[in-house]
């Protein structure tokens, strides 16, 4: 059993507070920026940052759904930490300014499986989950356009 990871990054023609604020935002703009893998996402406590639980199921194949409890956590500015309690796994967000301009970065970990099960996983889970994350990615740049 060995950690998983996945990452995926974005930049992004918008300034990094507005950007901020739309990652940290579970209320109105994470609904409206997850992708057809997600599904029953729903809002448990709070709503910005640090404090906030959400609660959402992620379709990463057809055969694998992840049922997500996360809490969030703001460690410093600019990063979002989304713990879940239903598992090992742990995604933090980051979001840093380059020239005026956003760098989105997602990135998750979590505890694979063991044996053969563990190898196909460990090679095969974190292009999906970043394809997923650049679509999720694509949108949060769609949002970060709108007033």
């Amino acid at each position: 059993m060995g950690t998983v990871t996945a990452t995926a990054e974005r930049t992004i023609d918008a300034p990094a507070d507005r950007v901020r604020e739309l990652v940290r935002d579970y209320s109105e703009t994470r609904p409206k920026i997850l992708t057809e893998h997600y599904r029953d996402y729903r809002l448990v406590e709070g709503g910005s940052g640090a404090g906030t639980v959400a609660h959402w199921k992620l379709q990463a194949t057809s055969k694998r759904v992840r049922d997500v409890a996360a809490t969030i956590s703001e460690p410093q500015p600019g990063t979002v930490v989304e713990t879940d309690a239903n598992s090992s796994m742990v995604t933090t967000w980051t979001v840093r300014e380059s020239d005026g301009r956003s760098v989105v970065r997602i990135e998750t970990s979590w505890q694979g499986a063991g044996g053969i099960g563990g190898f196909f996983e460990k090679t095969f889970a974190p292009s999906g989950l970043r394809r997923i994350y650049d679509g999720v990615l694509a949108n949060l740049e769609q949002r970060s356009r709108q007033s």
